[in-house]
């Protein structure tokens, strides 16, 4: 059946035999990259993008300069059922691979992959495969190429003669009709460019955290045991929980280490983690002058100020067991006789000493000087 297409509408996509060869100079490892074709459906424009294999990265990679050499973005993009696209090539509800949906997302074209083994689906490209394979990878099979620039710049000097050769009936290049035709329909491309990211699924630890190549992320905290996904990129990890992001993170380089946000902690487990001796003083003076002089006198004695923070948090414990006002009595007794500490403290509380009253000190008297008074020297 004769297929008839609007301009700009679809972009073809298919990969090329392999018949050139690429010699690393100093390893000598000999490489044979892909090559990507992709056509238009009113006029056969081909390019071509280069690379060594058909992971993700080089996928993604080949079809964002596939839009910038057209300038443009179709309204529909249709591939054959390779893995790196498709993840189920059904007949009638193909998957397509999450990253390759975001992918299409972020350029705001639709991907409608072809039947598994029905070629004619995407004929205009199965015929640019063939120029390309007869016009360009051909004349070039029998040299050696030492780097994938100078096979780009041999490829490249080919693909202009192609796309710029008169064609018999139309009376116009390739390169004039597509202009003609396709460019003015594109869509324009995106400001940002795409950044390719993947997936995996990960449990919450008990600590919060998800591990990530040997790097742990924090989520929050009631999030634990939960199944999230995972979305890692070169500079940021993502974390989402029923389709809603939950943390986000910088990546982290280094093996073993945490990334740790405190939002993300239990409020007691950010408490621990952040003492300070502001904190201990203003919750001293809280209570009272006695317990914010015996705090400073704890402080007073470390001689590195975390050294006192176990000291202080037993007293918090004291204020919970016995209440604020008896840790405040105790601590006047304290302060009275020079004691110092949590054992003393707690052994004034533990005795009920905090009840008893303290008896009130003697004054001492101050000697009269008066005529009247016979001094030592009257004695002598």
């Amino acid at each position: 059946m004769r297929q008839t297409y609007k301009g700009g509408d679809k972009l073809f996509v298919d990969y090329c035999g392999t018949s050139v060869v690429v010699v690393d100079p100093n390893s000598g490892i000999r490489y044979r990259p892909r090559f990507l074709s992709l056509v238009w459906g009113q006029v056969t424009t081909p390019s071509r993008k280069r690379h060594r294999a058909k992971s993700l990265p080089h996928w993604f990679g080949s079809h964002q300069r596939a839009l910038a050499f057209y300038g443009g973005v179709p309204a529909a993009i249709v591939p054959d059922n390779l893995k790196s696209g498709i993840s189920d090539p059904c007949r009638y509800e193909p998957g397509i691979n999450r990253s390759y949906q975001e992918f299409a997302e972020h350029y705001g074209v639709a991907i409608i992959p072809a039947r598994v083994k029905k070629p004619r689906d995407k004929a205009k490209v199965e015929k640019a495969v063939q120029e390309v394979e007869r016009q360009i990878l051909a004349p070039l099979r029998h040299e050696c190429f030492s780097s994938f620039s100078t096979l780009n710049q041999a490829m490249g000097r080919r693909l202009q003669q192609l796309n710029d050769r008169v064609m018999q009936g139309y009376g116009l290049s390739r390169r004039q009709l597509f202009e003609r035709t396709d460019q003015a329909a594109l869509k324009p491309l995106p400001i940002h460019p795409f950044v390719l990211a993947r997936w995996k699924q990960a449990k919450v630890n008990l600590d919060y955290h998800i591990e990530v190549e040997r790097h742990y992320y924090s989520v929050p905290y009631w999030f634990v045991r939960h199944e999230v996904g995972v979305k890692i990129s070169e500079q940021f990890i993502e974390i989402f929980y029923d389709h809603k992001r939950i943390a986000a993170h910088p990546r982290g380089q280094a093996s073993y280490h945490y990334t740790t946000l405190a939002e993300h902690m239990p409020p007691h487990h950010w408490a621990y983690k952040q003492p300070s001796r502001e904190r201990f003083l203003a919750w001293a003076q809280r209570i009272g002058s006695q317990t914010q002089a015996q705090v400073e006198a704890i402080f007073g004695q470390k001689a590195h100020e975390e050294q006192a923070f176990r000291t202080l948090k037993g007293i918090q414990r004291l204020a919970t067991e016995y209440g604020c006002q008896r840790l405040e009595a105790a601590c006047k007794r304290a302060n009275l006789f020079n004691m110092i500490g949590f054992r003393c403290l707690k052994a004034i509380l533990k005795s009920h000493l905090d009840a008893v009253p303290v008896a009130a000190e003697t004054p001492v008297a101050t000697p009269i000087d008066h005529d009247n008074v016979r001094g030592q020297t009257d004695y002598s």
